[in-house]
């Protein structure tokens, strides 16, 4: 096998249609590339519809639907198909995580798998992220520190400009660069990175995943890349939620995303590194709260989030 896309799909059978229809193209032009679209346990006709949109498409002999017996989340859901193919006889040379509320732009497959062919070193490659109109999301990070928390927090001119090298939220490349990190929503994975480092790491429900793949992978010798050519349209949050920005403001962050933040520090830098993180944040955000309501800012974060920062990261915490 060439290349293997999978594709998580929860309740968003619609958004995973119009994803495999923008995919029909890219699939024709990389031979022995196959898409399998793993469902979460919707609860809904996702499967079905799913598996009736490939028959009469006639998408059968590139795509498959796999339903999955639980809602295990963005890893467990990817995993699944991942784990299966790797066992074959025919593993997959790359492997391409794509999200569901995504529309691949004609030749972005192609662009990423040229990109990996030529740089051997380099274990897995993001893509430009976008905006319908064209209007690119940042989608190259850097990992999280403390001091990227603390910047975080603050949110004030000043300290942005002097600690930006250590804000997670890189600016958007206009080249091909390496990069800390790149968003789970279209990350093409060297083979040899799976074997390397293993599979992504179930115990996240949703959020730092590709996170915490991307640092294991970067200690075992395989660096990330980001390759802008390669364009998607990623219709942000439209699949969780979480990221769609009018929607999170009106609602409070899920417990899963403090429980996938927490997880991340946790293993990767330690129970000290993780507490010092935590009050930071907390010290950084709660000035910033007294600012905006001094200067009558309006309030953009989620309802309650201080509050259910210190829930879920003190009174809940645990290892």
């Amino acid at each position: 096998m060439n290349v293997l896309i999978v594709i998580v799909n929860y309740r968003t059978a619609g958004l995973t249609i119009d994803c495999l229809r923008s995919l029909l193209p890219e699939v024709a032009g990389l031979p022995h590339t196959r898409v399998v679209v793993t469902d979460n346990a919707s609860g809904d006709d996702s499967v079905p519809t799913l598996q009736a949109a490939v028959l009469e498409n006639g998408w059968g002999d590139w795509a498959s639907i796999q339903p999955l017996d639980k809602n295990g989340g963005f890893a467990y859901g990817n995993n699944a198909a991942i784990r299966t193919a790797l066992a074959s006889n025919d593993p997959p040379r790359y492997v391409l995580l794509l999200n569901p509320d995504t529309v691949v732009h004609p030749g972005a497959l192609q662009t990423l798998v040229d990109f990996l062919d030529a740089r051997p070193d380099v274990g897995m490659v993001g893509s430009r992220l976008e905006e319908l109109d064209g209007t690119p999301h940042v989608s190259a990070f850097r990992f999280h520190s403390v001091l990227g928390e603390l910047e975080d927090g603050l949110r004030l001119g000043l300290a942005t400009k002097i600690l930006k090298r250590y804000s997670v939220w890189a600016p958007v490349p206009d080249h091909a660069c390496p990069t800390d990190w790149v968003a789970g929503a279209c990350l093409l994975v060297r083979r040899e990175v799976f074997e390397k480092v293993g599979l992504l790491d179930e115990r996240y429900f949703m959020y730092f995943e590709e996170v915490d793949f991307c640092l294991r992978a970067r200690r075992a010798g395989w660096p990330c890349w980001y390759e802008p050519k390669a364009r998607v349209v990623h219709l942000v949050g439209k699949s969780s939620g979480v990221t769609d920005v009018e929607v999170a403001k009106k609602k409070r962050r899920p417990a899963y995303w403090f429980n996938s933040r927490r997880r991340f520090f946790m293993t990767n830098y330690g129970v000290a590194r993780t507490v010092l993180a935590d009050v930071v944040w907390v010290t950084a955000f709660s000035t910033y709260r007294v600012r905006r309501i001094l200067q009558r800012k309006p309030d953009a974060d989620p309802r309650r989030l201080l509050w259910d920062f210190i829930r879920h990261n003190f009174l809940l915490a645990r290892k």
